[in-house]
């Protein structure tokens, strides 16, 4: 009986452990990898949450646009103290208990107007007081309705700025959201070819350790009939060798690149891939002066450069306008009135007109003031420069990447051509030598080739994606499909706001 249940449970074991081995191993191509880091990295959730900041601050700003209605209550406030009094019969001050109750409220509406920076507000309020002791009275006051307004006269007009920076902001941290997210398809291309590279070598170091072993045993027979020298025995042996530690070095590195690349992708950490080469792409043209037009246009860099410089424009006048005299006025319109019953009080209100002018005028101030607008004025000019520079650095950078992608078309296609030739030129230099028609330094060589034109093909696929995603990145541009990467923003905002809409690729 026990000895029926042991293979079972270790038949189930199998089965168990296979699966789960099965479960880590997947397969993926480019646009795939592309995909989940796009949604699992943490890269994308970073991307992410800081578009959501953005746009939360974007509401802010318009809210605070709109008018505001506020309610402010005191419900109970109660004092029994002992007071400091003026007696007007004695001249003299004196000491008396108090004790009294107060209760208020009131509902202010406000509207910020941003042409003058002024704030338009209607009020209305009522309060209620009852004094206890010897004297106990109660009394009701109210302002039915105050009308008002609040300007500065020559001061800074924050409103003014604020219409003119934070729809930039916001529009900037929009195409910043899609240049992330085209930094890391960027990037995931980088580890897909390193992950790449390091399984062809690998499978590469495999074949060689096949072929070399082959060889040396083809050779132990040939040396066996004087057909080769001792030293080319001993050559076969050593590549043999060769081989193997060139495969546990192979190992080692592939490793390493499936572990940066699983963990870039956000996945289980003992989870194998085999990737899948993407075919060679079809033909782009890319000019340098549509990708410049599309960088100016779409390229957040040039978006911040324009907030850069309003906001040292904005810190100039303010600085400016503050270093001379600071100017305001108030002035309102209303009704209130008091009584000893809450009906009362609402009767034959009085009219109420408040209105007032302020001045600030600094005499001494040692400077202060001027340097500050002088220093104002010299960051703006830093700025200009900076930015600049800035733009004259991102153009070139552009420029370099278009260039450097039309050149990696033509390398795919050599590179593929020579992959080609290498493997033909292998097969028939090891069918020569097996027959004895070729030598040991011709086998060598014509491997070597054919190693070398894998590793070039797989980077000149590397190089060409690179490029290809790093443009696309710069100019935020699909020149595959010709179209601008804003007219996907409302699928990446669909996804953001809880949709389940996916980034489209090639």
């Amino acid at each position: 009986m026990i000895k029926n249940k042991v293979p079972c449970a270790l038949c189930l074991f199998f089965v168990l452990a296979f699966s789960t081995v099965r479960a880590q191993q997947i397969t993926l191509t480019l646009n795939r990898s592309i995909e989940i880091a796009s949604d699992s990295s943490l890269q994308a959730f970073s991307a992410k949450n800081l578009y959501q900041s953005s746009y939360w601050a974007f509401v802010s700003y318009k809210a605070a646009r709109l008018p505001s209605l506020t309610l402010s209550l005191t419900p109970l406030q109660y004092y029994r103290n002992i007071v400091r009094r003026y007696d007007s019969g004695t001249n003299m001050d004196v000491y008396r208990p108090q004790q009294s109750l107060y209760s208020s409220g009131g509902l202010s509406l406000s509207q910020n107007f941003d042409l003058t920076g002024g704030t338009f507000y209607i009020n209305s309020d009522l309060g209620y007081m009852r004094n206890y002791g010897d004297k106990s009275y109660t009394q009701f006051t109210t302002t039915p309705i105050q009308i008002g307004y609040v300007q500065n006269l020559f001061g800074f007009n924050s409103f003014k700025w604020q219409k003119r920076v934070e729809p930039i902001k916001f529009e900037r941290a929009k195409k910043q959201y899609l240049y992330d997210r085209e930094a890391i398809s960027e990037t995931s291309a980088l580890y897909f070819f390193n992950l790449a590279t390091a399984q062809a070598e690998f499978d590469m170091a495999k074949e060689n350790v096949v072929s070399s072993d082959t060889l040396y045993r083809i050779g132990q027979e040939r040396h066996e009939i004087a057909s080769i020298s001792q030293s080319d025995l001993l050559t076969l042996k050593l590549d043999a060798v060769n081989a193997r530690n060139s495969l546990k070095n192979a190992e080692i590195n592939l490793k390493r690149a499936m572990s940066s690349f699983v963990s870039f992708l956000n996945m289980e950490k003992d989870t194998q891939v085999k990737l899948d080469l993407p075919d060679r792409p079809k033909d782009v043209v890319i000019t340098v002066d549509e990708a410049l037009q599309y960088a100016r246009e779409n390229n957040p860099d040039f978006l911040g450069n324009r907030q850069q410089i309003l906001e040292a424009e904005r810190e100039v006048d303010r600085t400016k306008k503050s270093s001379v005299f600071d100017a305001a006025f108030s002035a309102s319109v209303g009704f209130n009135q008091v009584a000893d019953n809450f009906s009362a009080a609402y009767l034959k209100p009085k009219r109420q007109d408040i209105f007032s002018v302020g001045f600030s005028i600094p005499l001494i101030d040692w400077g202060v003031r001027k340097g500050q607008a002088n220093m104002a004025k010299n960051n703006l000019n830093v700025a200009q420069i900076s930015v600049k520079q800035k733009e004259l650095s991102l153009e070139e950078d552009v420029i370099m990447t278009v260039n450097d992608f039309n050149v990696q078309q033509d390398m795919i296609r050599s590179a593929e051509e020579a992959l080609e030739l290498a493997n033909l030129a292998y097969d028939a230099t090891r069918q020569r030598f097996i027959i004895g028609n070729a030598d040991i330094s011709s086998l060598t060589l014509s491997h070597n080739r054919q190693n070398e034109a894998q590793r070039n093909y797989i980077a000149a696929l590397k190089n060409y994606w690179l490029s290809y995603y790093k443009i696309r990145k710069l100019t935020l541009y699909d020149f595959e499909n010709g179209k601008s990467l804003s007219v996907e923003f409302e699928n990446f905002y669909t996804s953001l706001r809880g949709g389940t809409t996916k980034q489209s690729r090639q």
